[in-house]
């Protein structure tokens, strides 16, 4: 009987554990800040989400813990203890209200359930999108998961090896005879099958013959189908499939890409939650509010020329290029300055006589 092929094959496990593993590695190297006057706070909050969550898990660990659950759950449940440890919860329910705020009960942190409730306002409460993306990956699995079934079938197929025994056995047959013939045929077998050299006696009324019509048949096809389920799961995550494939054209334009449509998608919905749980309405107009600096893909050296024509062009401010670049506002007053070059100058200005120090 052959074997249900969603049962053998694992291609959307592969499929989601490459592209959900690629988005939590890089939103793991995210810095959590919270701001006030455009200053970085080093308090407990800080040291929380970018060093240790809880005693259990590093920052890296638990960022990448909550991205998997929220793509592969469409949800994810974060909890304050006692201490002030952030948990993530593996197990709740959800008791929606419509005018007041939602519940949570039997929250269960791995073996641990707690007995009271949890308020939304207590809580941080991530939700990926309006479907569950395994439900979209399991229709879409099916049509893929049954081709690349067959096709691996048919390449074993092409590839088996098939012979046949002929027996002339004018003895009785007991079962005792059958048994050594057929002791003797799996000998025989194995020794074609393990060994480059394999040699047969002949026996007196035993004939042994190959029957295979072996093909060169490519695997490339097998591939393709492999690649197209990846490339559907990656483009449904925000992923170009080409960093998928780790392809190296245009590589800085797809990365911009990813960053913007993916990376910076899941960014906003962590960011929005955290100021609407830890701050006031008062605070966060203010300026005290959460900023979240991920990961570059080009560093300072390679924006140093455009960042020369922005401050001497006078568009910008130093320290406005600073927070743009993600650093913290310097106190050197010339920082917030416009400035602009000689080269810049108004013509009128030239001819008069130029600019004056």
């Amino acid at each position: 009987m052959i074997e249900n092929t969603s049962e053998r094959i694992q291609m959307k496990q592969l499929a989601i554990q490459i592209c959900v593993n690629m988005i939590a590695r890089t939103i793991s190297q995210s810095e959590f800040r919270v701001k006030k006057d455009g200053k970085v706070l080093k308090d407990e909050m800080y040291y929380r989400l970018n060093v240790r969550p809880n005693s259990n898990m590093s920052a890296s660990h638990f960022w990448q813990t909550v991205v998997y659950k929220l793509i592969h759950d469409n949800e994810c449940l974060i909890i304050k203890s006692d201490s002030d440890d952030l948990l993530i919860a593996d197990d709740f329910t959800r008791i929606e209200y419509g005018l007041v705020e939602d519940l949570f009960k039997g929250v269960t942190v791995k073996n641990f359930t707690f007995q009271r409730s949890f308020r939304m306002s207590e809580v941080f409460y991530l939700e990926y999108d309006n479907e569950r993306l395994s439900k979209l990956l399991d229709s879409l699995y099916t049509d893929y998961g049954m081709l690349f079934g067959r096709m691996l079938e048919f390449q074993m197929y092409n590839n088996q090896f098939r012979s046949t025994v002929s027996v002339d056995n004018q003895g009785p047959k007991d079962q005792k005879n059958q048994e050594k013939l057929q002791n003797f045929i799996n000998k025989m077998y194995m020794a074609i099958r393990d060994k480059t050299f394999a040699i047969v006696p002949q026996q007196k009324g035993f004939a042994y013959k190959e029957e295979s019509q072996r093909q060169n048949v490519s695997v490339e096809e097998i591939n393709k189908v492999t690649n197209g389920f990846l490339d559907q799961v990656a483009k449904a995550l925000g992923i170009p499939p080409s960093l998928v494939h780790g392809e190296m054209a245009d590589v800085e334009k797809h990365t911009r890409n990813f960053m913007t449509f993916c990376i910076d998608f899941f960014l906003k919905k962590i960011k929005d939650e955290i100021n609407g749980k830890f701050f006031t309405k008062q605070e966060y107009l203010k300026g005290k509010k959460m900023d979240i600096r991920r990961v570059s893909y080009s560093n300072i050296f390679d924006l140093a020329t455009a960042v020369d024509k922005l401050v001497s062009s006078s568009a910008f401010t130093g320290n406005e290029i600073r927070e743009e670049a993600g650093y913290e506002r310097s106190e050197d007053e010339l920082l917030d300055k416009h400035i602009i070059t000689k080269n810049y100058t108004e013509l009128g200005k030239l001819l008069e006589g130029g600019e004056k120090e």
